[in-house]
């Protein structure tokens, strides 16, 4: 019996013009390595640069020891595209690297291995914090890691530093703990991911108490879903009175909601406020966002959604709930095509100027920060004390972070006509940063003219 050929058979053509793909690939996956090597150093030199500087500082003050890594990170950014904080880490990774890891760097710079497994090297080797033992691990794992995949390789330098690191858990646990934290990572459809750094065990705690109560709600929705079923076919036994309940939500959407609800309305088992520094407790302390509603969203005439913080995206019926039922909110009226606001009021009482300020800056306006206005200062960019004026054209906001560094470094603001900032660097370089824009699209309703 004869068999057709697959039909997915490699030509001698095919195999020709694969070999050549992979050849054109290695090639350019060298040349990355290569350039990526060759910007560690560059980052590495840089950061030297700051150390010098901070040497000289006499004072043992540590915000002003750190100015000059926060100017230069702020410098990097600038040139970079990048916000100045992922520009400082960067600095501090390349100084590391080469101080600590400088076989790893030379493996990259030889394309023996990619940016994931350097990556993974820094992250797995820094606890090591003895340098010769450090030193032999490094070169252990570079041997592997040139043969296997970073997932594999991360796994395999973690397991081998467990066993060499003279360090205990105990104190190496103590130290991991003070980087504790929460934060949130925007996504797409007006959703947003909370994420908290903890401790495994109560992380796993917090899990565990989570699925309990989600289990039980649902185990709840069960037991209504069956007394319904039973009194559809008895009658006599129905009750008109008992409410109806469908929830139909997973176990997942059941836990999610549980904990959003308790972290909203809950209150710490420990508070240490009192009544005189907080009245109410750490309880008394409500969400607070700000929205910003195009007119026509919040009229009904138009499904355009609203923001946060003039920056991660709502539907339109969230945006309307809590325009109608926040007892003293934003509202911030802007051209449906032009995006100019039109109009910014406040049902409780405000002070214009912080109003007008928040809706144009949204934001922190220095080096691509996303500090909500509300959680910023009102930065005198002509300083008040040197003749600048309190007006909307030398006000703009600036988070803690980059309103110290204007003041206590060599960078220098002025602002510009229609609210754009100009930074200019000890180096002499300008950049701006323009006013967020307020657009947004809508039919107008005329067929097509085909």
């Amino acid at each position: 019996m004869e068999y057709s050929p697959w039909p997915g058979e490699t030509t001698a053509a095919d195999a020709s013009r694969m070999r050549a793909g992979l050849a054109g690939l290695q090639d350019a996956d060298a040349a990355v390595a290569k350039a990526q090597a060759e910007r560690i150093r560059s980052l590495a030199a840089l950061a030297e640069v700051a150390t010098g500087q901070v040497a000289r500082i006499g004072s043992r003050d540590s915000r002003e020891r750190e100015m000059p890594m926060r100017s230069l990170a702020a410098e990097v950014a600038f040139a970079t595209h990048v916000h100045d904080i992922t520009a400082q880490r960067e600095l501090g990774d390349a100084h590391t690297l080469v101080s600590k890891f400088a076989a790893t760097v030379t493996a990259l710079a030889d394309a023996r291995i990619s940016k994931r497994h350097v990556d993974v090297i820094l992250e797995t080797g820094l606890p090591i914090v003895d340098d010769q033992v450090r030193a032999a691990w490094e070169e252990t794992v570079l041997d592997y890691a040139a043969r296997q995949a970073p997932g594999r390789t991360k796994a395999y330098a973690r397991q081998l530093a467990e066993a060499v690191n003279p360090e205990g858990m105990t104190i190496r646990h103590a130290r991991a703990a003070e980087t504790r934290g929460v934060s949130v990572l925007d996504l797409d459809d007006g959703m947003a991911l909370l994420q908290l750094r903890l401790p495994a065990a109560v992380a796993y705690g917090i899990r565990d108490r989570i699925r309990r109560q989600a289990r039980a709600i649902r185990d709840a929705a069960n037991i209504e879903r069956t007394r319904r079923a039973e009194a559809a076919a008895d009658p006599a036994t129905e009750d008109e009175d008992q409410p109806v309940v469908d929830d139909t939500r997973t176990l997942v959407q059941i836990g999610a909601d549980v904990a959003a609800d308790m972290l909203l309305t809950g209150t710490p088992a420990i508070d240490p406020t009192t009544g005189e520094q907080l009245p109410g407790g750490l309880g008394a302390i409500h969400a607070h966002v700000q929205v910003v509603v195009p007119v026509l969203t919040l009229l009904g005439k138009t499904d355009a959604g609203a923001s946060l913080h003039g920056q991660v995206p709502i539907d339109p019926d969230t945006a309307r709930h809590l325009a109608g039922t926040a007892p003293g909110w934003d509202r911030i009226l802007c051209h449906p095509i032009t995006g100019t606001v039109l109009e910014v009021d406040r049902y409780t009482p405000g002070t214009d100027q912080r109003r007008y300020l928040q809706a144009r800056d949204q934001h922190c306006r220095g080096f691509g920060c996303r500090q909500p206005a509300h959680r910023c200062q009102i930065d005198h960019n002509h300083e008040h004390h040197d003749g600048g004026p309190t007006a909307l054209t030398n006000l703009a906001h600036f988070c803690t972070r980059h309103h110290t560094l204007k003041t206590e470094t060599e960078w220098t603001v002025r602002q510009l006509p229609n609210g754009t900032v100009e930074f200019t660097s000890p180096l002499g370089k300008t950049y701006t940063d323009e006013p967020p824009p307020r657009v947004m699209f809508i039919p107008d309703g005329d067929p097509p003219p085909f």
